[in-house]
């Protein structure tokens, strides 16, 4: 079985707290178990996934950084 991201979010240019913000009401719109691609630039984002993903019970499935631009897979808990 393959699970497929079903949003993406370019919030690159974005500073905390908006990352965040803008994730948690994408993930209102979508069903448990799938998943939402991050792009961001805010190397503070990083810590603040890891954080947010643990506090939600969300899970952070992948986390990079290419070129200064961070990139996160999550899947709804």
């Amino acid at each position: 079985m393959s699970v497929t991201v079903v949003q993406t979010l370019d919030l690159k240019g974005l500073s905390c707290p908006m990352p965040i913000i803008k994730t948690a009401k994408a993930m209102k719109q979508v069903s448990s178990g799938e998943l939402i691609e991050v792009l961001a630039t805010d190397p503070g984002s990083v810590a603040d996934f890891k954080a947010w993903c643990r506090s939600t019970k969300n899970t952070l499935v992948e986390s990079d950084e290419i070129d200064g631009v961070f990139h996160y897979v999550i899947q709804k808990g």
